[in-house]
This record gives structure tokens, sequence and C-alpha cells, in this order.
């Protein structure tokens, strides 16, 4: 078998983060934020408009700083180690070992929407900015049945374009779905290569994942101040009144959230027989560094040494899970933009038939498998979300503002949903992948 340094071993550049309670500096940076927005908002009368305008786009800078340097090593990061998991795992397992992981990805993201669809009808957070008078519309109408079917009868279509027939269009233009299976497909022939012809793609691979995390590492300096920065620029653009409106749509998404990882504990108590309670006290710190990055792939050296180290995960299965993980479990991610796509056609007044409903959940379950594993993914993917069942887009400049807040507790649901696949396909084929 061809050797291959893991991901995991390149975690000691995070750990000094996590030692450092990065987490804690976070909610410092948010409650310190959220007083000095306040304190720049126009409306208090402290600071003229056009000076809280103007501190506003400094304050963001930090945030766009670490969001472009997670942007510049995500795609190279995700390639060098989806390889690393096939490459090893060379075994005859590992084909039926992919599908099953696909087939419960699928099964997962279908959990997180019918959570959020069904939370979002019954609580209905949008009512209530409608009865406010609703989000600006631009005079786009709804989806009309034609174009749905016209939609669907495009999914053969769908299906055949996700081999990229340009793999370099797709790394460019950051389509990630693209990207994983260009690198699933090299990762595999990698593996019919001869040891000494592979060994020098290999040593290169792990000097791209060395340069990525030093990156990564000097990217997490920043999060503290880009969280401190990203909420006094969002209050001090944003007037309270519509802060706290939104605060019922927010909550309905975080109590998503946690239905969605209760499911995943009982996941983890029915499948593999494991105290719940001992599996959250054992991956806290990949959770607490997702919470603070919002940031999937920036955790995956923390997460596969957690899988290995505290959970007893073969090297095997973290090391393919995990990145491909990152890249296509967006349960989070998915529970999200359904709940988001509900609420905004509820705030512009639109009645979403059955056919509707159907048509977001299958774009929805598209949307998440291709949304980056950056701060902001989610929101980058929904516009499309939104498009296709005929909803106005002009809303989403309000999301847009509270999106990092909400970032932050689902990149925390998905990489436990990461994790929990680990954890339960290492028990039926720790063994078989664990071929040296």
């Amino acid at each position: 078998m061809i050797e291959f340094r893991s991901l995991n071993n390149l975690s000691v550049h995070l750990d000094q983060l996590i030692k450092g309670r990065l987490w804690l500096q976070v909610i410092i940076g948010l409650l310190l934020g959220a007083g000095i927005g306040v304190l720049l908002n126009p409306s208090t009368g402290i600071v003229p408009e056009n000076i809280s305008l103007l501190i506003a786009d400094w304050l963001d800078l930090p945030g766009k700083i670490f969001m472009r340097m997670v942007q510049m090593i995500m795609i190279p990061l995700i390639f060098t180690s989806i390889i690393t998991g096939i490459v090893g795992n060379t075994s005859n397992n590992l084909k039926t070992f992919g599908l099953q992981l696909l087939f419960y990805f699928i099964f997962t993201t279908s959990i997180a929407i019918v959570i959020g669809v069904l939370l979002t009808l019954i609580l209905k957070p949008g009512q209530y900015v409608f009865e406010l008078g609703g989000f600006p519309n631009s005079g786009q109408n709804p989806i009309v049945p034609d174009e749905q079917t016209d939609i669907i009868g495009n999914i053969p279509n769908a299906i055949s374009n996700l081999i990229p027939s340009n793999p370099m269009e797709s790394i460019l233009t950051g389509e990630m779905l693209g990207v994983v299976i260009f690198t699933i497909i090299i990762g595999v022939a990698i593996t019919q290569l001869r040891p000494e012809t592979a060994k020098p793609i290999i040593r290169f691979s792990e000097a791209i994942q060395k340069i990525c995390m030093i990156v990564v590492s000097w990217a997490m300096m920043l999060v503290p101040y880009a969280v401190f920065g990203l909420m006094s620029a969002l209050l001090s653009r944003t007037s309270i009144e519509i802060f706290l409106g939104l605060g019922y749509y927010m909550m309905v998404v975080i109590i998503g959230l946690l239905v969605l990882l209760l499911f995943y504990l009982i996941l983890v108590s029915a499948v593999t027989k494991k105290n719940p309670l001992l599996f959250l006290k054992a991956i806290k710190e990949p959770q607490l560094l997702a919470f603070s990055t919002a940031s999937s792939a920036a955790v995956m050296p923390i997460s596969m040494k957690t899988a290995d180290e505290e959970l007893g995960v073969s090297s095997h299965i973290s090391d393919f899970v995990i990145p491909v993980g990152a890249t296509i479990n967006m349960d989070g991610t998915a529970l999200f933009q359904c709940v988001t796509t509900i609420f905004m056609a509820q705030a512009y007044g639109i009645e979403l038939s059955v056919m509707s409903l159907l048509l977001i959940t299958f774009t929805v379950v598209a949307a998440s498998i291709g949304t980056p594993a950056i701060p902001g993914g989610g929101v980058i993917i929904l516009a499309s979300v939104l498009q296709s069942a005929g909803i106005p887009i002009d809303g989403l400049i309000v999301i847009i503002g509270i999106d990092r807040i909400l970032g932050m507790f689902r990149t925390a649901v998905n990489v436990t949903g990461d994790l929990t696949a680990c954890l339960i396909f290492d028990k039926f084929y720790g063994t078989k992948l664990n071929v040296k």
C-alpha cells in the first residue's frame, strides 16, 4: 500500500488555538462587538451616519481577510485530504463503502430538510415580517407549474453534469461538487500506479497539506477580531428593531439545528450502542472550533484527530469521511437553507404548494452538496434555491447580515454530523478497511 501521512498529524497547528480558548474569545468578541455596534448606530445620535458607515467598513476588514484566506486554501486542502483517504483505502470494500456513505449523507440531509420544513410551517417565522410589510419586492413572480416540470425533466442532465468536463473551471469557480468528483477519480487512479511512480505525487500532496495548515493557523488568529468586527458593523448598519424582528426566525433555525443534533445522538445510541453524552464530550473541541470559525473545512484536522484518538475510529475511515463530509454532508446548512426559503416565502406572502415544497426539497439537497465549506457558504448557494422556487431574492441582503451568527451554529452541527458518520461507518467497515 502507498503510504500517506494523515491530515490529522498536522492538527498541531490548531492545538494552541484550542488551548487558548478560542471559542471564549469569540463569545467575548460577539458581546463587545454588539455593544460597540449599538453605540455606532446612527439611530443613537452619538456618531453621524457617514462616519458610522466608514467605521463599519474598517470593522469588516478582519472578517473579509479571514474569509479570503480560508477560501484561498480550501480547494487544495480538500483535494489532498480526499486523496489521503482514497490512497489509504485500497481494499475491495472501498466501492461499497463509498456508495453507502453517499446514501447515508443523502438520508441525513433529507431528515434535516424534513425537520426544517415542519418547523417553519408550524412556527411560521415569516408571518411576523409579512405583517410588518414584508421584504422589498422587485416584482419577480413565483415559479409556474410548467417551469417546475422543466426543472424535474432536467434531472438526467444535472446528473450527467456532475462529472466536470473542465476540472480547472470547477476549481476556478469554486464548484465544490465538481472538484470532489474529480478528486475522487484522480485518487482512485493514483492507487493503480506503481509505488515508485506515485511517491512524488504523494510527497507533493503532503507538502501542500502542510502549507495549507500553516495558512489556516494564521487565519484562525483573526477569528475573534473578525467576529467582533462583524457584530459591530452589523448592528451599526441595521436598526435594532429589524434585528430583533429577525430574532424569531433565528430562533427557529437554532431550534431546528438542536433537533438535528438530537437525531445524531439517537443514531449514535441506536447504531453504535455508545453513550451519546460521552460522544458529545469527546467531540467538544472540533465543535467549539467549528463554532468559532464557521468553517468545517478549516476544522478538518481537529475532526480527524478527534475521530481517531477520542472516538477510536480507524484512520482509514476518518481520512475519507471527514474531507468528503466537509464538502457534501451539509445537514445543518440544508436545514438553514430550507427554513430560510420558506421563511422568505412567508415574508413575501407567497403560498407554497406541495409541488413547490417538493421542488425546494430536491433543490436544497443538491445545493447543500455543492455548498462551499467556508463562512457564508450557505448564503452563497441560497440564491439558487430561492430562484428555483420563484421567491424574490431581494430580501436576501437581510439574511446575509445575520448569516455569520447562524453560520457558527450550523457549522458546529455539520461537524457533529461528519463525526457521527465516522463512528457509524467505523462500526461496519473499521476492521475491513484497516488493511496494512
